[in-house]
């Protein structure tokens, strides 16, 4: 069991933002910004699946996961809510989301009816894309170097939290008995579709801004993905590592996400959780 908070960010994502917010960086502003368009739609289909798996689990073992499972979905709704805000300010830019619609169409593989354990392995496996990403971002803060506060604050406080409840949904598919090979059969299947979405999106953000056919658009990719710091070549073996019989995510704990919270904690305050049923 993990302890969580769910607090209130400060900052404002009204007023409008520039259009390569990440430093002047094309390739790392169009990922990020794909990233983003996945969060509203995603971070719903994870507190529907984890309210469906605490909802699944006998009497005796919802107390032990009650307060867990609050402070999950109201972290998730808090994220869902400001990168909704964040995604105006793209869709202003006359950016378009195609991720989302594809992402909507492909829940109906778990409508009701379908067993909850499928939404909480795949909820599972995002879980630990969105953590191993949070621990290099934390790792790596220099990569919003040149950000706007506010948005800089954003996305290392989002990482933080997804680092602090990456073992939820994976504790409670071993609380109703989930086996292995549907553990892994679809952490493989979200992997080829996040890569692919994340990647599509990205392009398609680098087309509708005008950058794609620019060289430095690709050496930044190359430098973001690739480069001393970058994203494949630091969480190649946590990713690897979530296909292990013995596994669990508390393995890739570490001190980032606290340190974090704890040296910026005048940048949000608590608030009270959201019940499982609301």
């Amino acid at each position: 069991m993990t302890e969580l908070v769910v607090r209130r960010l400060l900052i404002d994502l009204e007023p409008a933002f520039d259009r390569h917010w990440c430093g002047g960086d094309a390739f790392a502003t169009a990922f990020f910004n794909a990233l983003s368009m996945s969060f509203p739609v995603g971070e719903q289909f994870f507190i529907d699946a984890v309210r469906r798996g605490f909802d699944t689990l006998p009497p005796e073992q919802q107390q032990r996961y009650r307060a867990e499972v609050q402070r999950f979905i109201g972290q998730e709704a808090t994220h869902r809510r400001l990168h909704a805000l964040f995604n105006a300010q793209l869709e202003r830019q006359g950016l378009v989301n195609e991720w989302a619609p594809r992402a909507l169409a492909r829940m109906h593989l778990f409508d009701e009816g379908v067993d909850p354990r499928h939404a909480l392995a795949a909820t599972a496996a995002n879980e630990h894309f969105t953590a191993i990403f949070a621990e290099w971002l934390l790792g790596h803060p220099g990569l919003l170097d040149g950000c706007e506060e506010r948005l800089r604050t954003l996305w290392l406080w989002h990482s933080a939290e997804e680092a602090e409840h990456k073992s939820t949904a994976f504790d409670l598919y071993r609380a109703l008995q989930g086996n292995e090979d549907w553990r892994w059969t679809w952490f493989r299947r979200i992997t080829l579709i996040f890569v692919n979405d994340v990647l599509r999106q990205t392009l398609l953000n680098l087309r509708h801004d005008d950058s794609v056919w620019r060289w430095r658009t690709w050496t930044g990719a190359a430098r973001l993905l690739f480069g001393r710091d970058g994203l494949v070549r630091h969480c190649y073996k946590p990713w690897r590592d979530y296909l292990r019989p013995d596994f669990h995510p508390e393995q890739h704990a570490s001190a980032l996400s606290p340190r974090w919270l704890a040296d910026n904690a005048s940048r949000y305050t608590p608030v009270v959780p959201v019940p499982p049923q609301a």
